[in-house]
């Protein structure tokens, strides 16, 4: 009795040493199983198809891909059609549209978004309703956002038309049917969508500053535009930088608003970069050269982000 009892007290340990070996090499095996197919999913079908729209914009495709290498000939009719035509290109006019709307969405967002939130961080009453108001547009798509607006702005059925019937027969707005100011009403869409989400950042920053260092500025006499100036939007720096990413994100990536919105706009007029390249890629049987504007697309999003990464994972100085 004592020694088959000795000898399951030997033989018990070693037997449950494997089980709790491979227990725990399944447990660290999990998350890397769990995560393997969106990783797979993630390589081709994004990565993946970045480099089949590199490997197109340098072939001769025209309605289906094509296999037969010409260089660099699609950047180059995209480089003739900036600068050497007369009238202008829909290549030139999406650039020059990308510029205008660019820097009007990320200054105004970034300007309404940081008042927004200077408002709200007074403690004011009803705060906790205003900031869902603020932020219901970005829970919107693009699509409703473009298809409300456009009803907004219409002459016949929005604004001007609701003026007229109130008596205000002087007032015109018609910047969505004219081609010189249609890309703005694309700025006022896409500021009022954006500008609580870029306010929610803000007041997260602002709401993260140590209330120490500002009571000891006011202490020392420090001015409330002095305090803001000096003190709070420099510690807010990395929240400029952030929602600066964010913004210049979906202004280059800009389609749907621009499509709901303007319909493209009074002969293209409203395009932009990404309008130029679905209607080349789609419709007028250009694969090459709107593949061509998909990597100028990317370069100039990389341009934006791959900065933005290295001062934030470079090591800081000690």
């Amino acid at each position: 009795m004592s020694t088959v009892a000795t000898s399951q007290i030997k033989l018990t340990p070693e037997h449950a040493r494997p089980r709790a070996s491979v227990r725990s090499r399944l447990q660290d095996a999990l998350p890397k199983i769990v995560l393997a197919p969106s990783f797979a999913i993630t390589i081709v079908f994004v990565y993946g198809f970045i480099l089949w729209t590199i490997y197109l914009s340098f072939t001769n495709s025209k309605t289906f891909p094509s296999y037969v290498i010409t260089g660099p000939r699609a950047y180059q009719r995209l480089w003739g059609w900036t600068f050497d035509t007369d009238p202008p290109s829909s290549w030139y006019t999406s650039i020059t549209n990308m510029g205008i709307f660019g820097f009007l969405y990320i200054f105004i967002c970034l300007a309404l978004g940081l008042f927004l939130a200077i408002l709200l961080d007074q403690k004011i009453r009803g705060e906790g309703m205003l900031r869902p108001i603020y932020l219901y547009p970005m829970a919107l798509s693009f699509i409703v956002t473009g298809v409300a607006w456009k009803w907004f702005l219409d002459p016949g059925l929005g604004l001007e038309q609701t003026l007229h019937q109130w008596g205000w027969t002087s007032f015109h707005f018609d910047w969505i049917k004219n081609k010189d100011f249609v890309i703005y009403t694309v700025v006022i869409a896409g500021v009022w969508q954006a500008s609580g989400f870029i306010m929610a950042m803000f007041l997260a920053g602002l709401r993260g500053i140590d209330g120490e260092i500002m009571k000891a500025a006011q202490i020392d006499g420090a001015t409330t535009f002095q305090l803001y100036r000096r003190i709070v939007i420099p510690l807010l720096r990395p929240i400029f930088l952030s929602a600066f990413i964010v913004l210049a994100h979906l202004a280059i990536k800009s389609y749907d608003l621009v499509v709901a919105l303007t319909s493209g706009g009074p002969g293209g007029s409203a395009w932009l970069p990404s309008n130029f390249m679905y209607e080349y890629t789609f419709k007028r049987n250009e694969m090459a050269v709107g593949s061509a504007s998909a990597v100028i697309m990317l370069m100039t999003i990389v341009a934006i982000i791959v900065p933005y990464l290295y001062s934030e994972l470079r090591e800081k100085p000690r």
